[in-house]
This record gives structure tokens, sequence and C-alpha cells, in this order.
């Protein structure tokens, strides 16, 4: 993402989709949790402090890019 205010949407396709922010600098950690259930939404922001956004669990993220599944949508 180019700039540092950029954001995501993450929106959980099932109960329990984890959301994890991950720091910049000299070593990469965890530094925020989130636990969505089915249907919830979520915006996360690239700020100076936050270099990637992990997502584990079946969602529908929302890009500046377009739209990712992290898992194939059920039709």
């Amino acid at each position: 993402m180019e700039k540092a205010n950029d954001f995501l949407v993450i929106k959980a396709q099932e109960n329990g989709v984890n959301v994890i922010g991950l720091t910049r600098g000299k070593d990469t950690r965890f530094h925020h949790s989130e636990k969505l259930d089915k249907g919830e939404v979520m915006f996360a922001q690239f700020t100076e402090h936050t270099s990637a956004v992990k997502v584990r669990g079946k969602a529908e993220i929302h890009t500046p890019y377009g739209v990712i599944y992290s898992e194939k949508p059920e039709t």
C-alpha cells in the first residue's frame, strides 16, 4: 500500500476469524489481535506502527486493489 493511512475492510464469513496487526521496524511483532464472528466487519488501517495485517479464517477482504477472499467462497 502506498500511503501510511491506507486501509482494509475485513468481513468475517465464519465465526472465529482472527485479524492480527504486525508492527514495522527492525523486528516484526504482533501488536494487536481481534476475533470476528460471521458477518462482523472490521476496518484495519496501515499506520506508522502497522506494516501488515494477517487474516486467519474465512473472510472477505476489501482493499484499494479489489476484493480478496481468504478461502474460496461457497456458491
